[in-house]
């Protein structure tokens, strides 16, 4: 089928399908929906999809052009799953950075991202709004052309200075472009902390649409947050019985050893 004719993929995996199956019975995974206690089973071919998600209006190479470049990045990576699973490790190079950059890509692909990214610009919006006052508003309305009315400054006023900040998104090509980016920068400090694969025996595991986690130092108090640079470890639940915990690097950095010989 030419690409002309080819069909264009419209339902988004935000999670790939072929990690879901490492926690599903028979394609099937139990889900609990948040905020709230709703509990149900659905197939994998329906979990975590968001309709054109990914989609890039009118792109030369179709719509779909980034759900086919995740699908790439998932097809190398069910390979290194595989090989787990059979047994390997620790991973070879090439393998230990693919399934890093997987990690880090499936840190930044997700719907949680994009509603961070939305809340920053609001907030932005919000405060640079606030500063300028209704005056200024009024002024930025003008500048932009049509009619300003009082009601029209007032109702804009409510909305961009409420807490949540004005009902605005960001276009979805930018989260797009960020992931990427972002991903590009996080791979350093994925690959470059020790990796502990462990299995469990009995109990089981959990995972969720964002399954990338960060774990704080103890002594990190009082607590202002956590970052990939900065957090004690990175988890990743692999299976519901074998996770990845990727630890932290202070103890082996030591003078005149090298980023690739802590790796």
């Amino acid at each position: 089928m030419g690409a002309t004719t080819r069909p264009v993929a419209k339902r988004h995996h935000t999670v790939p399908q072929f990690y879901l199956r490492g926690f599903a019975e028979n394609d099937r995974v139990a889900t609990v929906r948040l905020p709230g206690d709703q509990r149900f089973t659905q197939s994998v071919s329906d979990a975590s999809v968001a309709k054109n998600f990914y989609a890039v209006a009118g792109h030369e190479d179709g719509d779909d052009v980034i759900e086919r470049a995740l699908s790439e990045v998932e097809g190398t990576t069910a390979a290194v799953f595989k090989a787990i699973a059979g047994g390997t490790w620790p991973l070879s190079f090439d393998d230990r950075m693919s399934l890093g950059y997987f990690i880090a890509l499936q840190a930044t692909r997700v719907p949680a991202q994009r509603r961070t990214m939305d809340h920053i610009a609001r907030q932005m919006l919000r405060l640079q709004v606030g500063a300028g006052g209704k005056s200024g508003l009024r002024q930025q309305l003008e500048r932009q052309g049509g009619e300003v009315t009082d009601e029209l400054v007032e109702t804009l006023w409510k909305q961009a200075t409420r807490p949540e900040g004005p009902p605005i998104q960001r276009p979805k090509v930018e989260h797009i472009k960020q992931m990427f980016e972002l991903a590009e920068g996080l791979l350093k400090y994925i690959v470059g902390r020790p990796w502990s694969l462990v299995r469990f025996d009995r109990r089981s595991l959990i995972t969720s649409d964002a399954p990338v986690g960060l774990v704080r130092s103890p002594e990190d108090e009082p607590f202002s947050g956590v970052g990939y640079m900065t957090a004690w470890g990175i988890t990743f639940p692999m299976t519901r019985k074998v996770g990845l915990l990727m630890s932290n690097p202070e103890p082996l950095s030591r003078p005149g050893v090298s980023g690739d010989s802590v790796r």
